[in-house]
C-alpha cells in the first residue's frame, strides 16, 4: 500500500489552501467535526481495506495497491 498526492499540482495547491483556510478540516465538507479532519475518517478507513485503491473524498490523496 502507497498513499500519495494526487498528480495535479494545481489540485494539490487548491486542496491545501483550503485546508489552511478551514483550520485543517477538509475544504469539500461543510460540517467542522473532528471525522472532517484532514486525513478524514471516510478516507482512513477506505484505506484500511486493502482491496481499495483511488482517491480521497476531495482528491488530495490516493491510495495505490
Amino acid at each position: 500500500m502507497k498513499i500519495i498526492f494526487n498528480q495535479d499540482k494545481k489540485i494539490v495547491d487548491a486542496i491545501r489552501e483550503g485546508l489552511k483556510k478551514k483550520g485543517g478540516y477538509c475544504p469539500c465538507r461543510l460540517e467542522q467535526t473532528e471525522d472532517n479532519m484532514c486525513m478524514c475518517k471516510e478516507f482512513r478507513e477506505q484505506i484500511a481495506d486493502p482491496d481499495f485503491e483511488g482517491y480521497c473524498h476531495c482528491r488530495l490523496y490516493y491510495k495505490e495497491k
